[in-house]
């Protein structure tokens, strides 16, 4: 065997045992850690949630669930639509940071799910968790932002519940909302669809969210002009799909940023997701801030972002149409889908080398959505 022929084996290996890790989870205690998206999310998602309620739906682990509700809804939708179902908890800290407050994120966060799991949303809850001591004031203007979201995105509140706690018991205020939505007849997405060859699409600049709250903290003598993207995505959605029906996959990509949604992915198909890091949109300040903080953009949250897989021959109508969105300005292809290496995300770097970019580790920014 030659010397070159043994390397390539033995990165082979490596690459194998590389993929046969699944998170495991080894904790006794819930730690911040298993809320940022990553790995720990992933290993107490799988070994205390799906395992108490298994079920097909739960076990798709996507933003909604699509067709699980009754469509005996009196006119409520047509002929060959499904409903789609989800919900969200949001407890941000700042609850008020540049770009937005709890009370976008809560409106946004719903809506988006809904949207890139092929539905139309229609119908939102709202439950609140309030701490004693909170101003009213305050509430108010998180509630009108609230209000103001659900307008723009063109979906109603209609029911949700209160709840008061002692202080120091809710940080404030968390937020909990759940959402409906109609899927049309004939849509579907999902990691089955996905095949070789195929373009991975993100629809806007990558990042903004979760540096503009990482620098709203004030805990770091570090000042950016970074404000949050929280924004609804249905309507970039509906024109991507619209011109490029063939469109496979969607996931907005909040916690865990791009690189988890990938890794995601990669693991659903078990094809390889390879990333062109010159490719990635990253405004300057918020490039800039990562490098300094020593933190990979491709982990860093956004609120107003999604990542589609299109057909190649549909990529460009697909770029041409999010382009022409208000939001996706900067829509671009990123990457592609490879047959191997089986369930790798890899990223091929400005250098011309490449690295495998794994599931977020830890919690590099606490409480961002």
């Amino acid at each position: 065997m030659s010397t070159d022929a043994g390397r390539e084996d033995r990165v082979l290996e490596r690459i194998e045992a590389f993929r046969r890790r699944r998170p495991r989870l080894l904790d006794t205690v819930v730690t911040l850690s298993h809320g940022a998206g990553g790995k720990a999310s992933a290993a107490l998602v799988d070994a205390v949630f799906v395992d108490a309620f298994r079920n097909p739906e739960l076990e798709q682990l996507g933003d909604a669930a699509v067709g699980v509700l009754d469509t005996d809804a009196g006119g409520a939708v047509g002929v060959g639509e499904r409903l789609a179902f989800s919900t969200d908890s949001y407890v941000v800290k700042p609850l008020q940071f540049p770009g937005g407050s709890i009370g976008h994120l809560a409106v946004h966060g719903t809506v988006n799910d809904l949207a890139v799991s092929g539905a139309r949303p229609r119908w939102l809850s709202a439950a609140f968790v309030i701490e004693e001591g909170f101003e009213i004031a305050r509430l108010r203007e998180i509630v009108a932002d609230m209000a103001t979201a659900a307008s723009g995105a063109g979906v109603a509140i209609v029911t949700g519940d209160t709840k008061v706690v002692g202080k120091g018991s809710a940080d404030g205020l968390y937020i909990s909302t759940a959402g409906v939505g109609v899927v049309p007849a004939g849509r579907r997405l999902g990691a089955d669809l996905v095949r070789p060859g195929d373009r991975v699409v993100v629809s806007g600049p990558l990042g903004d969210h979760g540096m503009a709250v990482l620098l709203a903290r004030g805990e770091l003598a570090l000042e950016a002009d970074i404000a949050s993207d929280t924004a609804p995505v249905h309507r970039m959605v509906e024109a991507l799909l619209a011109a490029a029906p063939a469109t496979r996959w969607m996931r907005d990509a909040t916690r865990g940023g791009v690189g988890t949604v990938c890794n995601e992915l990669a693991q659903a198909t078990g094809f390889a997701v390879v990333l062109d890091e010159a490719a990635l949109p990253i405004r300057p300040a918020v490039l800039g801030a990562c490098d300094l903080l020593g933190i990979d953009p491709l982990y860093v949250a956004n609120e107003g972002k999604f990542v589609a897989v299109v057909a190649a021959d549909e990529t460009g109508a697909a770029l041409a149409a999010l382009r022409g969105q208000a939001g996706g300005e900067a829509a671009a292809v990123v990457g592609e889908i490879l047959a191997e290496p089986e369930g790798i995300v890899a990223l091929r770097t400005a250098f011309g080398g490449t690295r495998i970019v794994d599931m977020l580790v830890g919690d590099p920014l606490p409480r961002i959505c």
